[in-house]
């Protein structure tokens, strides 16, 4: 059964085991480039791949196998949520963490229960990215606390 990471919780704070393999899919470079610029900045997360859209995500996923991928939900092509299901249909080993600015509920749970282990909204990646990686990679659903949801509303 999947918890809510406590914010204050020492765990949240620990950064993911080494050699973490990591695709980030996002149609707005800047934004891609800068979610990539920050991931480098940690040893253990090794960006392997990017993609700008969600057929490409899908190809790169199979591709290049990595153990995490960061995904918007707005892209071309397919939609992160449909690319989210694909993937954990195929590469079943594949963590999906949604970093978006969507907050509805119906989204949401849509993306959890299409295979994403976490939602983080992107006004709140500065603080809340890290603590997802870390849940997401201990096998825990993340949900970001902007959003007036819990994880275990979607098992």
């Amino acid at each position: 059964m999947s918890r809510r990471t406590l914010h204050s919780d020492e765990d949240a704070e620990r950064r993911p085991s080494p050699s973490v393999r990591v695709l980030v899919v996002d149609d707005d470079e800047p934004w891609r480039r800068w979610v990539y610029s920050e991931l480098g900045k940690l040893q253990q997360l090794r960006v392997v791949g990017e993609a700008s859209d969600g057929l490409e995500a899908v190809r790169k996923a199979h591709e290049l196998k990595p153990d995490l991928i960061l995904l918007d939900i707005n892209l071309p092509n397919i939609n992160g949520i449909e690319a989210t299901r694909r993937i954990s249909h195929s590469v079943p080993n594949t963590e999906i963490i949604l970093l978006t600015n969507e907050e509805r509920p119906d989204v949401v749970r849509l993306a959890l229960s299409n295979g994403a282990k976490g939602y983080v909204l992107k006004g709140a990646t500065k603080t809340e990215l890290l603590p997802a990686i870390a849940a997401v990679l201990r096998r825990e659903r993340f949900v970001s606390r902007l959003l007036p949801i819990e994880p275990d509303d979607y098992d």
